[in-house]
């Protein structure tokens, strides 16, 4: 459980790094309100808010991070970010994305960003 925790932790991290380098604004990290909680908080430059959920896999893992991307945790989410939009009194456009993360035996991360996750074509 240590190690999986661990993995968790730096898969976040190296999320947060990829999102920094390509314009993203991190507002908040492992935001909770019960029963709510959101991995990552980001905002771009013109505003608009990302919440992103993290799944964090080793490499040679039977499950590819995706996979645990199902459509309930897509609608747990959505209740999370709307909680999140009042509890902060905010009229901004919002996201739901998804980083994958793949953790190398080297030190390194794979980072498969999917935007948009709550829309219906994904």
């Amino acid at each position: 459980m240590a190690n999986t925790l661990r993995i968790g932790a730096e898969g976040e991290k190296a999320a947060m790094e990829w999102l920094r380098q390509n314009g993203y604004i991190i507002a908040e990290r492992n935001w909770r309100s019960a029963p709510h909680e959101i991995d990552i908080v980001a905002v771009t430059h013109d505003g608009h808010y990302h919440f992103v959920e993290v799944k964090t896999r080793h490499e040679g893992s039977l499950t590819a991070p995706v996979e645990a991307m199902t459509r309930k945790k897509i609608g747990n989410l959505i209740k999370a970010a709307n909680h999140y939009i009042e509890s902060h009194s905010l009229d901004a456009e919002a996201w739901i994305d998804f980083i994958g993360v793949t953790a190398h035996d080297d030190g390194t991360y794979t980072i498969e960003f999917i935007p948009d996750v709550a829309n219906p074509r994904w």
